[in-house]
């Protein structure tokens, strides 16, 4: 199976632990420089930028999910706010004129993470 894993800023680790387990993501590997978070078949690496200001971070991915609403629902369930404006926060899915169905969630680091309906 082929696949990509994006690598993201982290400007602690135990931070974006935190946030990330809290969507059902596993620590798979950590040292001092690099971590490797799971969820099922999603991986997430994150590398250790200390300096990183959230407000400028241009950082950002896609996770192309089969049950968008299921990952939006676990999202709110973790109290991510729903707002336009900070970091995290989470944007509700909506049809887009590409047709396909897209939400969005930052991270504490301001990393844009796009949720795209398969």
């Amino acid at each position: 199976m082929d696949q990509a894993t994006p690598n993201l800023p982290s400007r602690d680790f135990e931070t974006t632990f935190r946030f990330f387990s809290s969507l059902g993501f596993q620590e798979r590997w950590r040292d001092a420089g690099w971590m490797i978070l799971t969820r099922d078949s999603i991986h997430l690496e994150f590398f250790l930028h200390p300096d990183l200001d959230p407000a400028a971070s241009w950082f950002s991915c896609c996770l192309r999910l089969d049950d968008l609403n299921d990952f939006y629902a676990v999202c709110l369930t973790a109290n991510i706010p729903q707002a336009t404006q900070g970091a995290p926060r989470v944007h509700k899915p909506a049809l887009e004129n590409s047709g396909l169905r897209i939400g969005a969630l930052i991270d504490p680091d301001g990393t844009l993470i796009r949720l795209i309906q398969n």
